[in-house]
């Protein structure tokens, strides 16, 4: 069975997350596993595995709006795609882990990119 395994403080962020849902709605809506920490702006692609469904979203990207901790919207109209939805009993060797990675921030925003996310503690 596939284990998917994030980080929930990496060195580097925003760092990726694993998604648990993706909504058939215009916006889309996606929910992480855990809070995700990102900011609206934050540019993202997802990348969901075959076993998933909702290969029409795979490799897509866009700004994202932040409406909790462990939810955001993406502008693509997702109503026409298959479903969203993690095998419950996948082949062994299948890979189920759907994620979400930052690429980038809205260039007229910039908020990002002036926050220090370090620790007193790595310097």
């Amino acid at each position: 069975m596939s284990t998917c395994y994030a980080d929930q403080t990496p060195v580097f962020k925003p760092a990726m997350r694993l998604i648990i849902a993706i909504t058939n709605t215009n916006p889309t809506q996606v929910t992480t596993s855990f809070v995700h920490s990102y900011i609206t702006g934050t540019i993202v692609r997802l990348d969901i595995p075959l076993a998933c469904g909702m290969q029409q979203i795979s490799g897509q990207f866009g700004p994202i709006t932040v409406n909790s901790t462990t939810t955001f919207t993406i502008p693509i109209d997702s109503t026409s795609f298959d479903t969203f939805s993690i095998p419950i009993n996948p082949v062994p060797s299948t890979n189920t882990c759907a994620m979400v990675i930052p690429i980038g921030e809205l260039n007229s925003q910039l908020t990002a990119a002036l926050q220090n996310v370090l620790t007193s503690a790595v310097i």
